[in-house]
Protein backbone atom coordinates (compact mmCIF):
# COMPACT_ATOMS: atom_id res chain seq x y z
CA UNK A 1 0.00 0.00 0.00
CA UNK A 2 1.76 3.37 -0.95
CA UNK A 3 1.27 6.04 2.04
CA UNK A 4 0.72 9.38 0.00
CA UNK A 5 -0.64 13.21 1.43
CA UNK A 6 -2.12 15.70 -0.45
CA UNK A 7 -0.57 19.33 -0.35
CA UNK A 8 -2.47 22.00 -2.03
CA UNK A 9 -4.14 25.52 -0.40
CA UNK A 10 -7.38 25.40 -2.63
CA UNK A 11 -9.72 22.94 -1.30
CA UNK A 12 -11.23 21.86 -4.21
CA UNK A 13 -8.58 20.79 -5.68
CA UNK A 14 -7.69 18.62 -2.60
CA UNK A 15 -11.14 17.49 -3.14
CA UNK A 16 -10.55 16.35 -6.60
CA UNK A 17 -6.99 14.65 -5.85
CA UNK A 18 -9.41 12.80 -2.94
CA UNK A 19 -11.73 11.88 -5.02
CA UNK A 20 -9.58 10.71 -8.25
CA UNK A 21 -7.41 8.32 -5.24
CA UNK A 22 -11.19 6.76 -3.80
CA UNK A 23 -11.27 4.65 -6.79
CA UNK A 24 -8.03 2.69 -6.39
CA UNK A 25 -7.19 -0.07 -3.46
CA UNK A 26 -3.32 0.21 -3.97
CA UNK A 27 -2.81 4.01 -2.15
CA UNK A 28 -4.13 5.23 1.19
CA UNK A 29 -4.17 9.06 1.54
CA UNK A 30 -2.82 9.39 5.30
CA UNK A 31 -3.55 13.61 5.88
CA UNK A 32 -4.26 16.39 3.43
CA UNK A 33 -2.47 19.84 3.89
CA UNK A 34 -3.50 23.40 2.89
CA UNK A 35 -0.30 25.20 3.22
CA UNK A 36 3.25 24.74 3.48
CA UNK A 37 4.02 24.39 7.03
CA UNK A 38 1.53 21.95 8.20
CA UNK A 39 3.11 19.82 4.67
CA UNK A 40 6.61 20.09 5.99
CA UNK A 41 5.47 18.47 9.87
CA UNK A 42 3.10 16.40 8.04
CA UNK A 43 6.34 14.92 5.61
CA UNK A 44 8.32 14.54 8.81
CA UNK A 45 5.76 12.94 10.99
CA UNK A 46 4.33 10.33 8.37
CA UNK A 47 7.56 9.98 5.83
CA UNK A 48 5.07 9.09 3.07
CA UNK A 49 6.00 7.04 0.33
CA UNK A 50 4.37 9.99 -2.30
CA UNK A 51 2.92 13.46 -2.30
CA UNK A 52 0.92 15.25 -4.83
CA UNK A 53 2.45 18.78 -4.17
CA UNK A 54 1.13 22.13 -5.34
CA UNK A 55 3.72 24.86 -6.24
CA UNK A 56 2.08 27.90 -5.75
CA UNK A 57 0.64 28.36 -1.86
CA UNK A 58 0.04 31.08 0.06
CA UNK A 59 2.78 30.65 2.50
CA UNK A 60 5.49 29.62 0.63
CA UNK A 61 6.00 27.71 -3.21
CA UNK A 62 6.26 23.44 -2.81
CA UNK A 63 10.17 23.84 -3.61
CA UNK A 64 10.27 25.74 -0.34
CA UNK A 65 8.60 22.68 1.59
CA UNK A 66 11.10 20.24 0.12
CA UNK A 67 14.16 22.50 0.91
CA UNK A 68 12.68 22.79 4.45
CA UNK A 69 12.65 19.02 4.79
CA UNK A 70 15.84 16.35 5.13
CA UNK A 71 16.24 15.03 2.20
CA UNK A 72 16.57 11.65 3.80
CA UNK A 73 12.58 11.93 4.36
CA UNK A 74 11.86 13.38 0.51
CA UNK A 75 8.66 11.04 -0.97
CA UNK A 76 8.23 10.56 -4.54
CA UNK A 77 7.05 13.36 -5.80
CA UNK A 78 4.30 15.02 -8.28
CA UNK A 79 4.18 18.15 -8.63
CA UNK A 80 0.83 20.29 -9.62
CA UNK A 81 1.11 23.50 -11.30
CA UNK A 82 -1.94 26.56 -12.61
CA UNK A 83 0.26 28.66 -14.29
CA UNK A 84 3.99 28.53 -13.25
CA UNK A 85 6.27 28.38 -16.69
CA UNK A 86 9.66 28.78 -15.13
CA UNK A 87 9.19 25.79 -13.52
CA UNK A 88 7.31 23.80 -16.11
CA UNK A 89 10.63 24.07 -18.73
CA UNK A 90 12.55 23.09 -15.61
CA UNK A 91 10.55 20.07 -15.53
CA UNK A 92 10.73 19.09 -18.58
CA UNK A 93 14.57 19.77 -18.64
CA UNK A 94 14.72 17.40 -16.22
CA UNK A 95 12.49 15.01 -17.92
CA UNK A 96 10.53 15.22 -14.25
CA UNK A 97 6.61 14.51 -14.10
CA UNK A 98 3.94 17.46 -12.94
CA UNK A 99 0.69 17.84 -13.32
CA UNK A 100 -0.52 21.35 -15.51
CA UNK A 101 -3.83 22.61 -14.26
CA UNK A 102 -6.65 21.35 -15.03
CA UNK A 103 -5.11 17.91 -15.70
CA UNK A 104 -7.43 15.62 -17.53
CA UNK A 105 -8.11 12.12 -15.18
CA UNK A 106 -6.02 9.74 -17.76
CA UNK A 107 -3.13 12.15 -17.04
CA UNK A 108 -3.32 12.25 -13.41
CA UNK A 109 -3.59 8.47 -13.50
CA UNK A 110 -0.57 7.88 -15.55
CA UNK A 111 1.66 9.76 -13.06
CA UNK A 112 0.11 7.70 -10.21
CA UNK A 113 0.79 4.49 -11.90
CA UNK A 114 4.36 5.12 -12.70
CA UNK A 115 4.91 6.84 -8.98
CA UNK A 116 3.37 3.75 -7.27
CA UNK A 117 5.21 1.29 -9.71
CA UNK A 118 8.78 3.48 -8.57
CA UNK A 119 7.65 2.30 -5.16
CA UNK A 120 6.73 -1.26 -5.54
CA UNK A 121 9.92 -1.59 -7.37
CA UNK A 122 11.42 0.34 -5.02
CA UNK A 123 13.05 3.37 -6.87
CA UNK A 124 12.39 6.16 -4.55
CA UNK A 125 16.69 6.80 -4.57
CA UNK A 126 16.43 7.31 -8.25
CA UNK A 127 13.56 9.47 -7.94
CA UNK A 128 15.24 11.45 -5.16
CA UNK A 129 18.70 12.21 -6.80
CA UNK A 130 16.88 13.69 -9.87
CA UNK A 131 14.18 15.77 -7.82
CA UNK A 132 17.49 16.81 -5.62
CA UNK A 133 19.29 18.10 -9.27
CA UNK A 134 15.58 19.62 -10.09
CA UNK A 135 15.52 21.52 -6.75
CA UNK A 136 19.62 22.23 -7.04
CA UNK A 137 18.54 23.96 -10.16
CA UNK A 138 15.85 25.98 -10.06
CA UNK A 139 17.12 27.52 -6.37
CA UNK A 140 20.81 28.58 -8.39
CA UNK A 141 18.25 30.03 -11.71
CA UNK A 142 15.85 32.09 -9.10
CA UNK A 143 18.81 33.41 -7.44
CA UNK A 144 20.12 34.62 -10.45
CA UNK A 145 16.69 35.88 -11.16
CA UNK A 146 15.52 37.50 -8.14
CA UNK A 147 14.30 40.81 -8.79
CA UNK A 148 15.21 44.31 -6.62
CA UNK A 149 12.83 45.58 -4.41
CA UNK A 150 10.67 48.26 -4.92
CA UNK A 151 11.35 51.42 -3.08
CA UNK A 152 8.12 52.64 -1.78
CA UNK A 153 8.18 56.03 -0.03
CA UNK A 154 4.82 56.77 1.87
CA UNK A 155 5.12 59.64 4.54
CA UNK A 156 8.59 59.35 6.41
CA UNK A 157 9.32 56.03 5.46
CA UNK A 158 11.16 54.23 2.77
CA UNK A 159 10.03 50.75 2.79
CA UNK A 160 11.79 48.01 0.57
CA UNK A 161 8.74 45.67 -1.19
CA UNK A 162 9.89 42.25 -3.39
CA UNK A 163 7.04 43.02 -6.48
CA UNK A 164 5.84 39.22 -5.74
CA UNK A 165 4.92 40.64 -2.34
CA UNK A 166 2.44 42.64 -3.39
CA UNK A 167 -1.38 40.99 -4.23
CA UNK A 168 -3.24 44.06 -5.29
CA UNK A 169 -3.61 47.74 -5.69
CA UNK A 170 -6.25 49.83 -5.28
CA UNK A 171 -7.20 53.66 -6.24
CA UNK A 172 -8.14 55.32 -3.02
CA UNK A 173 -8.64 59.24 -3.72
CA UNK A 174 -5.80 61.03 -4.43
CA UNK A 175 -4.10 58.11 -3.05
CA UNK A 176 -3.13 54.12 -4.00
CA UNK A 177 -3.01 51.76 -1.21
CA UNK A 178 -0.77 48.71 -2.21
CA UNK A 179 -1.61 45.76 -0.71
CA UNK A 180 1.35 43.16 0.54
CA UNK A 181 1.22 39.50 2.08
CA UNK A 182 -1.26 39.28 4.47
CA UNK A 183 -2.27 42.12 6.36
CA UNK A 184 0.05 45.10 5.55
CA UNK A 185 -1.08 47.97 3.49
CA UNK A 186 0.82 51.00 1.97
CA UNK A 187 -0.75 53.58 1.41
CA UNK A 188 0.90 55.98 -1.51
CA UNK A 189 0.67 59.43 -3.26
CA UNK A 190 0.97 57.79 -6.70
CA UNK A 191 -0.94 57.50 -9.37
CA UNK A 192 -2.75 53.88 -11.10
CA UNK A 193 -0.66 54.56 -14.21
CA UNK A 194 2.87 55.60 -13.09
CA UNK A 195 2.85 52.41 -10.30
CA UNK A 196 1.50 49.51 -13.58
CA UNK A 197 5.13 50.75 -15.02
CA UNK A 198 6.65 50.29 -11.80
CA UNK A 199 5.46 46.63 -11.80
CA UNK A 200 6.83 45.70 -14.92
CA UNK A 201 6.68 41.96 -14.17
CA UNK A 202 4.11 40.35 -16.69
CA UNK A 203 1.89 38.63 -13.49
CA UNK A 204 0.83 42.36 -12.49
CA UNK A 205 -2.63 42.97 -14.84
CA UNK A 206 -5.03 46.13 -14.81
CA UNK A 207 -8.59 45.25 -14.34
CA UNK A 208 -10.01 48.56 -13.90
CA UNK A 209 -8.91 52.50 -13.84
CA UNK A 210 -8.95 52.11 -9.99
CA UNK A 211 -7.30 48.16 -9.55
CA UNK A 212 -4.56 46.07 -10.19
CA UNK A 213 -4.04 42.67 -9.38
CA UNK A 214 -1.05 40.28 -9.09
CA UNK A 215 -2.25 36.76 -11.35
CA UNK A 216 -0.32 35.09 -9.09
CA UNK A 217 -3.22 35.42 -6.75
CA UNK A 218 -6.25 35.60 -8.27
CA UNK A 219 -8.46 32.53 -7.20
CA UNK A 220 -11.30 32.63 -9.79
CA UNK A 221 -13.48 35.08 -12.15
CA UNK A 222 -16.95 35.60 -11.17
CA UNK A 223 -19.98 36.58 -14.27
CA UNK A 224 -22.47 38.67 -12.42
CA UNK A 225 -26.06 38.66 -12.56
CA UNK A 226 -26.46 42.22 -14.62
CA UNK A 227 -23.32 40.34 -17.01
CA UNK A 228 -20.37 42.33 -15.29
CA UNK A 229 -17.36 40.46 -14.61
CA UNK A 230 -15.57 40.71 -11.24
CA UNK A 231 -12.40 38.95 -9.95
CA UNK A 232 -11.56 37.44 -6.70
CA UNK A 233 -8.64 37.03 -4.78
CA UNK A 234 -7.19 34.30 -3.01
CA UNK A 235 -7.85 36.12 0.20
CA UNK A 236 -11.33 36.69 -0.80
CA UNK A 237 -11.35 40.43 -1.92
CA UNK A 238 -13.12 41.21 -5.13
CA UNK A 239 -12.98 43.68 -7.93
CA UNK A 240 -14.98 44.51 -11.11
CA UNK A 241 -13.37 44.12 -14.08
CA UNK A 242 -14.44 47.50 -16.55
CA UNK A 243 -15.69 46.34 -19.95
CA UNK A 244 -12.25 48.00 -21.60
CA UNK A 245 -10.11 45.04 -19.77
CA UNK A 246 -12.20 42.38 -19.83
CA UNK A 247 -10.94 40.99 -23.41
CA UNK A 248 -7.42 41.08 -22.36
CA UNK A 249 -8.13 39.53 -18.87
CA UNK A 250 -10.24 36.32 -20.53
CA UNK A 251 -6.61 36.13 -23.36
CA UNK A 252 -4.28 36.18 -20.26
CA UNK A 253 -6.43 33.30 -18.86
Amino acid sequence: MVRLIIIDDEALARQRLEKLLSSRNDVAIVQTCSNGRSAIEAINMHRPDLIFLDINMKDMTGFDVLRAIPQAHWPITIFATAHDEYAIQAFEVFAFDYLLKPFKEERFYASLDKAVAAVEQKKQQEHIDQLKSLVDYLQQEQQKQKPSPLTLKHGSKISLVQPHDIRYVAASGYYIEVYIGDNKKILLRESMTNMLELLSAPQFFRVHRSSIINMDFLAEVQYTGSGDVVVKMKDARTFRVSKSYKEDLFKRL
